[in-house]
């Protein structure tokens, strides 16, 4: 998650430049600011979050959030005020 500011052309910039990478990294945007990715394990994990810290713009927030496989399989998703089904973790991993 990440609140960056955008008040300036160069801010704007910057900000578009980092959901760039992390579209580029394999992320999904769930929401303008939240981007989501599943990792393998804590080693996979640990391999994003170095990408993710060398990538950081120079000004705003970001917060990374770490939950395990079941934590993810039971987060409840509301569209159009109905109930979406729940998003099961990859069975495997597609590497390009």
């Amino acid at each position: 998650m990440f609140d960056l500011p955008v008040d300036t052309k160069e801010h704007a910039r910057e900000a578009t430049n980092s959901r760039e990478f992390l579209l580029d990294e394999g992320f999904e945007m769930s929401h303008f600011s939240i981007y989501t990715r599943f990792c393998n394990g804590k080693e996979h994990y640990e391999t994003y979050l170095r990408r993710i810290e060398a990538h950081l713009p120079e000004r705003g927030e970001i917060h990374v959030l770490n939950f395990t496989d079941k934590q993810y399989e039971n987060i409840i998703r509301f569209s159009s005020q109905r109930r979406q089904q729940q998003r099961k973790n990859p069975d495997q991993l597609a590497m390009f």
